[in-house]
């Protein structure tokens, strides 16, 4: 099989497993978990006395966004997060924690499909794994997010001590940009690895990765010039719900081109060993 071949055989089996269906599934899905995830590491960052950090992982999670999305969708954010909620670590966390692992069964869904993978597993131990990754991703953020405040902190404390430092405070932006980078990519690879029932090796994983973050970047650049000439057509026709259609569509495209990049791994794994059944040489490698 040739290099291109391999590309091709993705899009056919991209096509064949009704990726678009399971795309705009995604979409949906992931828009409704948002703002409970967020709620969550809210609520988690007030427990732990790092409120600081709980709207650092806010921003972390929008810093790769179009600005067009990431600043509607941020005021909609602190509007939610600035409100008295006493429910925040109560029944209200356990609805938000359930919505909120909805995002990651879509994901499994999708990735199932792509891989070939037989779903074994009962479906409430696959949403209590769900659960399991969105507490951990909540925490995870907390983490991440508070070294990126502690960060700038500890430079201004050493610049006191070392002038010569000074210019690092420049790099900062890009440390930023830096850190929500590493953490998609971390993101990607605990997706594809641990989600499906069943997936290859993780050295196999790496080309659909590297795609989707290739073609994410492209997107978000070329939906942001969009939506910086066009914005207008989504407001004279969805009116006040402009903002969350922009954003559905704008997942949509994400969860095509993380599909695609799955879909791009199970073409390579078969490319290696043509004469196996495609679930066989998926699951061998």
């Amino acid at each position: 099989m040739s290099l291109l071949s391999v590309p091709v055989r993705a899009f056919e089996r991209f096509i064949a497993h009704d990726s678009w269906a399971i795309a705009s599934h995604i979409a949906l899905s992931v828009l409704m978990s948002l703002f409970p995830f967020l709620i969550l590491v809210t609520a988690l960052g007030g427990v732990f006395g790092t409120q600081d950090a709980a709207d650092e992982a806010t921003m972390l999670l929008l810093e790769a966004w179009p600005r067009e999305i990431a600043v509607p969708i941020a005021r909609e954010v602190r509007s939610v997060l600035t409100a008295v909620r006493g429910d925040a670590l109560t029944f209200g966390a356990l609805l938000a924690l359930y919505f909120s692992s909805s995002g990651v069964e879509a994901l499994r869904i999708g990735l199932n499909r792509a891989y070939e993978a037989y779903e074994w597993r009962a479906w409430w131990h696959t949403r209590l794994e769900s659960i399991l990754y969105v507490v951990g991703g909540a925490v995870f953020m907390l983490g991440f997010a508070f070294l990126v405040v502690l960060g700038p902190l500890l430079l201004r404390g050493l610049v006191g001590f070392l002038p010569e430092l000074a210019p690092l405070s420049a790099a900062l932006s890009f440390l930023r940009v830096a850190a929500a980078t590493v953490l998609i990519v971390l993101a990607l690879v605990v997706a594809h690895k641990l989600l499906p029932a069943r997936a290859p090796h993780i050295a196999v994983l790496w080309p659909g990765i590297l795609v989707t973050l290739t073609f994410w970047l492209l997107g978000g650049l070329g939906f942001g010039w969009y939506l910086d000439g066009f914005a207008g057509t989504y407001v004279t026709t969805y009116a006040g719900l402009a903002t969350a259609m922009i954003a559905l569509v704008f997942l949509y495209w994400l969860a095509a081109i993380f599909l695609f990049g799955a879909e791009l791994n199970a073409a390579y794994a078969i490319s290696r060993k043509p004469r196996a059944e495609p679930g066989e040489a998926i699951a061998s490698l």
